[in-house]
């Protein structure tokens, strides 16, 4: 497509002499700009993508991928609605579980906290509890033994033996009339899912104890579901719907994660775009100055393309050499980009440690960014589509500047020389 001499000019003129040194620092502008547009998208949308798998995961290993309440109050004889539940296909498993709110007293200190009563075959099932204790052991967990997070164990300064007091909504009743009910319990292991929400706030107890605190009777408030394909629950959810209609007639209430979660991954997904296209400016700017330093470039080099063109060189070998010139600074821009972004974007969570140690500040709070660690998941599809944008944007920024060349006239060029 382009010629040795072609090829020869356009390098030629990347190597700018003295006085043509204010239109090389605009080139190198340019490259840098690139350079730094690709790599920052990448990076961008790496962390972001990190965020929602790891976000996805964490929820959907804690909460079940469906629930099902009943319209008002608790659920009644649901051993046989689970087992009717478990024999739908596709459904993996389905747990009686209790979910309450109640406060939590230590030392004078009392705080808001989320109560789940689950069995002890339910939670060795869950890997991202069984598989992150961090302090004591589940083995444990019966009678008043419960588990609580890592965070809730350092902000109290509890750790496994100590008591926690746990006060429930629901009253009782009393000679002096109704009291809040209160009750000790012991901490038997500790748990770290890498989510601050819940390790700050989640509070997990055997169902027997659950039911007792929350004066539930042999009831409990929901019925959490698993399934093979939580991304499709279409087809899952009517057939949960009619196996449970054969089984009770009480109301009941069907709930899945995207229906629960909806506005905080609708969030992440809008801010996500909103990033890619304010980042982009990134690489338009740089395309914009690709532009300005090639008409430059142009300006200074009328002479030259004269003579080029009277000595045999037609306008589309002009057009060409101060598209490869223009292309160069984007080409190579767009892959040292490339280079840096994935170099980056693998090493994040190294680099943010590495600015928290020079620094001495947290860069990445949990209390802000709910995970513990920095996420970094680069998807194949984001890294084309970044790179065909700085490409389309830095080829298509020389194509002006390359007609203006070859339309220039030999005679006007060369009139007051």
């Amino acid at each position: 497509m382009f010629s040795a001499f072609e090829r020869f000019v356009a390098f030629r003129y990347l190597r700018a002499k003295r006085q043509e040194g204010f239109i090389s620092v605009i080139t190198w502008f340019s490259l840098i700009g690139i350079a730094l547009g690709v790599a920052t998208l990448i990076v961008v949308m790496s962390v972001m993508n990190g965020f929602r798998e790891e976000l996805f995961s964490k929820v959907l290993g804690l909460n079940g991928h469906l629930n099902v309440y009943a319209m008002s109050g608790s659920i009644t004889q649901y051993d046989d609605l689970r087992a009717k539940i478990a024999e739908v296909p596709d459904v993996i498993s389905a747990t009686p579980i209790i979910e309450a709110q109640a406060l939590i007293t230590k030392d004078g200190s009392a705080s808001g906290a989320y109560v789940r009563g689950m069995s002890l075959e339910a939670i060795k099932e869950r890997p991202s509890i069984a598989q992150r204790i961090q302090a004591g052991s589940l083995d444990d967990f019966s009678g008043s033994t419960i588990a609580i997070g890592s965070r809730m164990a350092q902000r109290l300064g509890l750790s496994v033996g100590d008591s926690l007091t746990l006060i429930s909504p629901v009253s009782k009743s009393t000679v002096f009339g109704s009291a809040p009910r209160m009750k000790a319990y012991t901490i038997g292991a500790i748990f770290d899912v890498g989510m601050f929400e819940y390790d700050n706030s989640f509070i997990f107890m055997p169902l027997p104890a659950a039911q007792a605190f929350f004066s539930l009777g042999d009831d409990v408030t929901a019925i959490e579901i698993f399934v093979k394909d939580p991304q499709n629950l279409r087809t899952v959810r009517k057939d949960i719907i009619e196996a449970a209609s054969h089984v009770t007639s009480d109301t009941l209430r069907l709930l899945d994660w995207q229906q629960s979660n909806s506005s905080f991954f609708t969030a992440l997904q809008v801010e996500r775009e909103v990033m890619f296209l304010i980042l982009t400016l990134i690489i338009l700017v740089a395309a914009f100055n690709i532009i300005s330093s090639l008409i430059m470039l142009v300006k200074d080099k009328g002479r030259d393309i004269a003579i080029l063109r009277t000595m045999g060189a037609d306008k589309g070998m002009v057009m060409r050499i101060f598209f490869l010139n223009g292309s160069f600074i984007g080409i190579t821009g767009t892959v040292i980009g490339l280079v840096l972004g994935l170099l980056v974007a693998h090493n994040i969570e190294a680099l943010r440690q590495v600015l928290q140690f020079v620094t001495g500040t947290d860069p990445f709070a949990a209390e802000v960014y709910l995970l513990t660690r920095m996420p970094s998941v680069v998807d194949t599809f984001d890294v084309v589509r970044i790179v065909c944008l700085a490409l389309f944007l830095s080829l298509g920024a020389t194509l002006y500047p390359s007609w203006k060349a070859a339309k220039l006239d030999p005679v006007e060029a060369l009139r007051y020389e």
